[in-house]
């Protein structure tokens, strides 16, 4: 059932404005880990940060708001969001080196 907190969903996106360079993934990595989301997070060539973070939908929910709002010393021009199943392939979240292609 879509929506249950019982059923993980994916959650995948890109974050763009002056968010590299601000600890914006030390940010994510955190508030992930408060919320209990699985995932990862890595700078991208074109200065957008991307994420992917897998977990219960009201903590993604959370999450979102959380990205769109950042840290202190960023600046969040706007938020892609896509949702979707949770593919169950992590077991951490983690920062990933800039040139990671995906999961």
């Amino acid at each position: 059932m879509a929506g249950s907190p019982l059923v993980p969903e994916r959650l995948e996106a890109r974050v763009r404005g002056l968010v590299q360079g601000v600890g914006f993934r030390w940010f994510v990595v955190r508030e992930a880990a408060r919320l209990g989301l699985l995932g990862w997070v890595a700078n991208g060539p074109d200065g957008a940060v991307s994420v992917v973070a897998e977990g219960p939908p009201e903590a993604l929910d959370v999450f979102a708001a959380a990205l769109a709002e950042g840290p202190s010393g960023a600046h969040v021009r706007g938020v892609d969001l896509r949702r979707g199943p949770a593919s169950g392939r992590f077991s951490r979240f983690e920062v990933r080196a800039g040139e990671h292609g995906g999961d």
